[in-house]
């Protein structure tokens, strides 16, 4: 099976992904969410001009630890920086490429725009969404108008703490299936690691030492 692209994004309730000038302050964080896990699952990022723009505004190039960073732009020169490569490729030809590699799955960061196109083209397999317990009234929709496509759910998680929905959906016809929503620790998951403070661990470390000096 080819390498998944999964467009995996927070998203507001009436459909947002970001406020008119780009913001994202409005992302409601939780404590469930193991954001460690998550990017265990991919090893390539690719995004969109203005998506890459924010990444940026405070400095530095955009590059995500562990992941390859692939920006796709009209109107940035083309350059390389560690981690991160900006591309006046046609997007299309380059995901494609990537998918046709083995690795991990590839993170389609953003934006809508890149959505759109990398969509209607098949090459999108997965939409997975934190939708946020906010309404924006205006912003930078999800997907831009166009040709309706079917999903398919695959999994579904209600963190009540903070009021997040996450769903992740098949593309119908896709590579591949949705993955099972992974990265969401249980309250009782949390409060045993808290517990034990990872006990556990030490005291197998422990009983091993002492088995190999018996």
């Amino acid at each position: 099976m080819s390498r998944r692209v999964r467009y995996q994004v927070a998203v507001t309730l009436d459909g947002f992904i970001a406020g008119p000038n780009g913001e994202y302050d409005w992302i409601v964080m939780d404590p469930a969410v193991d954001f460690a896990a998550l990017y265990k699952e991919f090893d390539t990022a690719v995004m969109g001009r203005k998506t890459y723009e924010v990444a940026t505004a405070q400095g530095g190039h955009g590059a995500i630890p562990g992941l390859d960073v692939v920006v796709f732009s009209r109107t940035l020169p083309a350059a390389t920086y560690p981690g991160v490569r900006i591309l006046n490729d046609n997007p299309r030809q380059i995901v494609a490429a990537l998918k046709a590699k083995r690795g991990r799955d590839i993170w389609l960061f953003g934006g809508g725009n890149l959505f759109r196109s990398l969509l209607d083209a098949g090459l999108v397999d997965t939409v997975e969404v934190a939708v946020m317990p906010v309404l924006l009234g205006a912003g930078i929709p999800l997907l831009p108008p166009g040709a309706p496509t079917e999903l398919v759910l695959a999994d579904q998680k209600i963190l009540p703490a903070s009021g997040i929905v996450v769903l992740a959906y098949s593309v119908a016809g896709s590579a591949g299936p949705a993955p099972r929503v992974r990265s969401i620790e249980s309250a009782k998951s949390r409060k045993k690691a808290k517990r034990t403070g990872g006990a556990p661990k030490r005291r197998a470390a422990k009983k091993r030492v002492t088995k190999k000096r018996a």
